[in-house]
């Protein structure tokens, strides 16, 4: 991996339904500002910046990385532009780790944000083609076939997502940056909600979030002068493909389990289950917790709704998933992936508030996009590899 790469600031704004209150460039700022108090660092003391988020149709806004230099101090710096859908937020925070550890830089910002608010997401998802029809499904109508082959598959009882909707909503309550923190919520509760997309609920889904998160990632001299306990990158991973091909499979995609191995192997990880300690998992819907718990080898093909019905993934569990609350709490959904990384960062540097997982030395991040064929991970730890 080259060099080593430290997180010594995080900086993330509140998550909710329409912030009014700021511009794109208002939300960026907000989100950076903190991650340089957290650093204790000024805009002068950063090299560059590595921006991301999703397609530019979610707002309307062109290119807007162009215009957003001299919010986020970048005039005159090396700026860099990500995009791979929905993984894009943790590509994004990859590509940034890839400057430090290159020897380029000392100091980046990486930021990645939504203000979903300013557009219709759903719309953007389903423009129809040239001598095509226009579904208008969004992302829940493509996933949900997904969904019901994984049920069929493993043989997963129903009630399997609505326990996972409860799960991560009850952690989102100990999150003050969460979008959705909803008191006395149940299995009830969730069952009661619209059927949206067969087997997916109202309350089984993530919600639609403006917000943004930022991340200062330094080289080993930098981070020894940070205030604060940093996070160690211990490994990255990217891969992605092809959305359509003969043979593909969509329920456990062989993108993600490539991406898995290849991160795992540069922690040096064989057992992710017994040596990870906590993970964010990009789960904007229920299922996927289960589905994603064999692609990323938690447990083997067809076990993982047992892990999840077990209480496994709960923070009491013996591999808690989405302490933070997770994508079904707050979906900003270019930053959702950085989010992820971020807060296994938090995680590992103790700095997690009340969704902390005791003892977390070891953290995985993982985003992914599209449909379901961008995959993005890292590894993060307390010590330095």
């Amino acid at each position: 991996m080259g060099n080593p790469c430290a997180i010594i600031g995080i900086g993330q704004t509140r998550y909710q339904t329409k912030r009014l209150d700021v511009s794109i460039a208002g939300l960026l700022r907000e989100a950076a500002q903190r991650a340089l108090e957290d650093a204790a660092l000024t805009w002068d003391d950063i090299d560059c910046v590595v921006i991301g988020k999703a397609p530019d149709m979610f707002e309307g806004v062109m290119m807007p990385e162009a215009y957003l230099a001299d919010a986020l101090g970048a005039t005159g710096k090396p700026m860099m532009r990500v995009h791979t859908a929905g993984s894009v937020g943790g590509s994004t925070a990859i590509v940034a780790a890839s400057m430090i550890q290159s020897g380029v830089h000392q100091r980046v910002l990486t930021i990645a944000w939504e203000k979903q608010s300013e557009s219709n997401a759903t719309w953007a998802l389903t423009v129809g083609g040239p001598h095509s029809t226009s579904l208008v499904v969004g992302a829940g109508g493509y996933f949900a076939p997904h969904i019901r082959a994984y049920m069929r598959r493993s043989g997963a009882p129903d009630h399997i997502g609505t326990l996972v909707a409860v799960k991560d909503r009850e952690n989102a309550l100990l999150n003050q940056y969460a979008h959705l923190r909803i008191p006395g919520i149940s299995r009830e509760m969730v069952e009661m909600t619209p059927m949206l997309w067969e087997p997916i609920r109202y309350l089984e889904t993530c919600p639609s979030s403006d917000g943004a998160c930022a991340m200062i990632l330094a080289s080993e001299d930098a981070a020894r002068q940070a205030p604060n306990p940093p996070a160690w990158v211990h490994g990255t991973a990217m891969r992605s493909e092809p959305i359509f091909f003969a043979g593909r499979d969509t329920v456990n995609p062989q993108g993600g389990k490539d991406c898995a191995a290849d991160v795992y192997r540069q922690a040096g990880i064989t057992d992710p289950r017994a040596e990870i300690d906590v993970a964010e998992v990009y789960v904007p819907f229920s299922w996927y917790e289960p589905m994603w718990l064999e692609n990323l080898g938690f447990c083997a093909e067809g076990d993982g709704w047992k892990l999840t019905e077990a209480g496994a993934t709960s923070l009491k569990g013996d591999i808690p998933w989405n302490a933070s609350g997770g994508v079904l709490s707050s979906n900003p959904i270019g930053a959702s992936g950085m989010i992820r990384f971020a807060e296994a960062a938090l995680q590992v540097r103790g700095m997690a508030g009340d969704h902390q997982v005791d003892g977390a030395r070891r953290a995985l991040g993982h985003a992914y996009g599209g449909g379901a064929q961008f995959f993005a991970m890292w590894i993060v730890g307390s010590e330095k590899p």
